[in-house]
């Protein structure tokens, strides 16, 4: 057996781990007085070695006695540390899972895979909390937790910062406190433990911290201050009358209308509401001229003046929607509809005028629940509503749930409005919604001359 001891138990670390050692080579690690003989009977030793007998084993800063571990402390942290990290995964998940997988733009795809791959990280983390509080036989476990807490810290106050913006109350606002709360928590316990000691790649290690400020900066500037620049919206709209046809032994003329659209931009929109509209217009000849000092405004119409016009007025022929509200215009696509208007030939109309218009929500900015395309009734006319997300989730989950309506007669204007907190009008800029408009304008005369030619 020779004059040195078979079993050395060393001094106890920082947290009371004691380690043990034969023949001055490592060979395990215990917390406790029960912990070491379970440690001995893996290594071969008989149950009832006597742990007194300094021939067999030697004790170093202190006896059989000295075991100042606190597991309950030491397993509330290790808890504590795993329930922070599973929180922060699956809000990285949920977040990155969403842009990634059903964002329109390259820059939300990109934000989304940057939230997955930290969520992976902080996955990773979770088994090293185990380690790292226990017996530490990985040299990064350390340094894999001390990485999942800066990305918790990344995440919360981004989120944070993005709930300042409007202070709605969101049920997951108390989640976001909580998070940022516990990550300052942990980076407290693990900077003082200094954690990094140890790591074998100590550059890999800061390239993923600098990945996690890079995630938190493109977040946070993509979230505030994305303006789409490069990509305007445009249309080409048309409305356009054809050769109108007839008979002699018929009372009236059909004249062919073909209204047409196509997303010349580069940004696919949703079509909120759209209307077109055919006036018959009539008015007297002013022989004097005078019409000019007649002029005035109609309702939902830009001023006009007409020297030898006077006494106009309107009326709808026909009106109807051009595509339907909660379709949509991909960058490129073309729609288009063929309609007849019926006038009779004794028409007292001086000139026929169609109308194409249609309100859009940026698919960029903006996602309309599919419920949006189902109308319903409502006295005269149809009313749409239905959900309307922003296209980023980090703004999602910050923000209470916001709703658009659109309204459609044929004998009124269509309308829009988006349901929020802080009123209608920043809401429309956020999810990029506006006009769009054409008219043309016929002689009814022309038109009855053609129809008998």
């Amino acid at each position: 057996m020779g004059i040195h001891p078979w079993v050395i138990v060393e001094p106890p670390d920082r947290r009371g781990l004691r380690k043990i050692t034969v023949n001055d080579k490592t060979v395990g690690s215990a917390w406790s007085l029960r912990g070491l003989r379970k440690e001995l009977r893996r290594l071969g030793y008989p149950d009832d070695m006597d742990l007194e007998d300094g021939s067999r084993i030697h004790w170093r800063g202190g006896d059989s006695s000295t075991w100042p571990d606190r597991s309950v402390r030491r397993h509330t942290v290790i808890v504590l540390m795993i329930l922070g990290l599973l929180g922060s995964l699956v809000l990285n998940a949920f977040i990155g899972w969403a842009d990634a997988l059903g964002a329109l733009t390259f820059a939300q795809r990109l934000v989304g895979v940057l939230f997955l791959l930290a969520a992976a990280v902080q996955a990773v983390a979770i088994p090293a909390v185990i380690d790292y509080g226990g017996r530490r036989n990985v040299k990064v476990s350390g340094a894999l937790v001390l990485l999942g807490a800066l990305i918790a810290l990344a995440t919360s106050s981004l989120l944070l910062i993005l709930w300042l913006q409007e202070r709605e109350f969101v049920p997951l606002v108390a989640g976001f406190v909580a998070l940022w709360i516990w990550s300052l928590w942990a980076l407290h316990i693990l900077v003082r433990a200094k954690v990094w000691r140890g790591i074998p790649h100590p550059r890999k290690f800061a390239a993923g911290v600098a990945a996690t400020a890079v995630l938190t900066a493109v977040s946070l500037a993509y979230s505030l201050l994305y303006q789409p620049l490069a990509a305007p919206v445009h249309f080409v709209l048309k409305a356009d009358f054809g050769k109108p046809q007839t008979a002699a032994d018929v009372p009236y003329i059909h004249i062919p209308l073909t209204l047409y659209a196509k997303n010349d931009g580069g940004i696919p929109v949703y079509i909120v509401v759209d209307d077109y509209t055919v006036w018959g217009n009539s008015a007297k000849f002013s022989k004097r001229g005078k019409g000019v000092k007649e002029w005035k405004v109609e309702k939902d119409s830009v001023p006009t003046a007409k020297a030898y016009v006077t006494g106009g007025s309107a009326r709808i022929v026909e009106s109807g929607q051009f595509q339907g509200p909660g379709g949509t215009l991909d960058v490129g696509q073309e729609s288009k509809i063929e309609t007849v208007i019926t006038l009779p030939k004794d028409t007292a109309y001086e000139t026929l005028k169609a109308v194409l218009q249609f309100g859009f929500l940026r698919r960029d900015r903006g996602k309309i629940g599919d419920e949006f395309a189902i109308p319903v009734q409502n006295g005269g006319g149809a009313v749409y509503d239905g959900e309307v997300r922003y296209s980023d989730s980090l703004i999602n989950v910050t923000r209470k749930q916001r709703y658009v309506t659109a309204s459609w007669s044929p004998e009124g204007a269509p309308d829009v409005t988006v349901s929020s907190p802080d009123g209608i009008e920043t809401e429309w800029e956020r999810y990029g919604i506006g006009w769009v408009s054409v008219n043309s304008e016929v002689s009814v005369h022309q038109l009855l001359k053609q129809a008998r030619s």
